[in-house]
């Protein structure tokens, strides 16, 4: 195994992280530290399968954009007219306000819980809550959060919906569409939308949260069924491939991907900010925030910086992308006692501090369980 850098040190058959670095079209690490499953004795490497959350967002904004460059679906469109049943206030929300977190839509876990208190289903790890039924739960909220476009929420209902816009505008399930138009095309073979019954997940880590005294498994929730908010499967070596791919717009011209890339604004021309009140989603309660369609786009010490966090029961992982560098850290882990996007941060600040790729000597090699993404130079 490579030296473990950067302070993650996992016990011996103790859960962990596995890291990403690629600097200039070459992955300079790609390597695992700790095991698939507590106890277990699988190491993580390049090729386990991590439960990515909310990095599926920029998945879900992807295949929106390829739909919109098919001429099939448009940024204005409303949610009236693309998801029929909900009250009248739907008019005024479009698939640009969705995309950016800008649409007032109530949280789904929140009106859940709600619903739950009142006496309404009760959603467990063993029988959680589908898509068709975030929607039916969303079409009965008599008002909105706030006006369309006035005010920055994070929205996991919004993904949710985005990827049955999806769905229904390609007339194919959205695991298809994923597979079909992002995952087969970039060579990401085992990178896929979990459904379980329907699919598995090869070489998978599972989830692990922290107990008095240790690590217990924590690996599904109640909500992690749900799709476009993030119901991905990946790993490094697949993960490589995607960065490659938005490098060098593969999917999409540079031209069609600037709008993802382009923080919003709002309705005023102002600023968006993090919601002064907010939940555990909320990073900054009241700070400036930038976000486009599916990325942060916060620079870092004046450096250009398209990144995303993703927390769910059992894993914490992070992307934090630098186009200006050519410089990519991911950080995938099957613990929640670490903090991905920090170690993410350290990762990608440890390379931005040397001086650009070409001018100084490649890293040293990873281990041979670890291989090397793709190189595309």
């Amino acid at each position: 195994m490579p030296p473990v850098p950067l302070g993650v040190v996992p016990g011996a058959r103790e859960p962990g992280c596995a890291l990403l670095l690629r600097e200039a079209g070459h992955t300079r690490l790609a390597a695992g530290y700790g095991v698939r499953r507590l106890g277990g004795q699988e190491p993580l490497d390049a090729h386990t399968n991590f439960r990515l959350a909310s990095l599926s967002k920029s998945f879900t904004a992807m295949a929106v954009m390829l739909l919109v460059a098919d001429g099939r679906l448009s940024y204005d469109a409303t949610l009236a007219d693309l998801l029929p049943g909900f009250p009248d206030y739907a008019r005024r929300i479009t698939v640009r306000h969705l995309l950016t977190h800008t649409a007032g839509l109530p949280d789904y876990e929140d009106v859940m819980d709600a619903e739950q208190r009142a006496g309404g289903p009760v959603y467990t790890p063993q029988r959680q809550i589908q898509d068709a039924q975030v929607l039916e739960l969303l079409q009965r909220q008599p008002a909105l959060r706030f006006e369309p476009g006035s005010q920055w929420a994070y929205s996991n209902s919004a993904y949710v919906l985005l990827g049955l816009i999806v769905a229904r505008t390609s007339g194919r399930p959205f695991g298809d569409f994923l597979q079909a138009r992002i995952f087969a095309p970039l060579g990401m073979r085992d990178t896929r939308l979990y459904q379980r019954g329907r699919n598995s997940v090869p070489a998978r880590a599972y989830g692990h949260e922290p107990v008095a005294g240790g690590l217990v498994q924590a690996d599904q929730s109640p909500t992690s069924a749900t799709q476009g908010d993030g119901g991905i499967y990946s790993n490094l070596a697949d993960l490589a491939r995607w960065d490659a791919a938005l490098e060098h717009d593969t999917l999409l011209p540079a031209a069609a991907m600037r709008a993802a890339y382009t923080p919003v604004r709002l309705a005023d021309g102002s600023q968006t900010r993090w919601p002064e009140n907010g939940d555990e989603d909320d990073l900054a309660p009241g700070q400036p925030v930038a976000y486009g369609f599916g990325w942060f786009l916060d620079p870092l010490d004046g450096l250009a910086r398209r990144w995303h966090f993703g927390t769910t029961r059992g894993f914490h992982n992070a992307i934090m992308r630098f186009p200006d560098r050519r410089l990519t850290a991911v950080v995938l882990c099957n613990r929640t006692d670490v903090e991905a996007r920090a170690v993410a941060l350290r990762l990608a600040r440890k390379f931005l501090q040397s001086p650009p790729a070409g001018r100084r000597r490649a890293v040293g090699r990873p281990s041979p369980t670890d291989p090397r993404g793709p190189s595309d130079e």
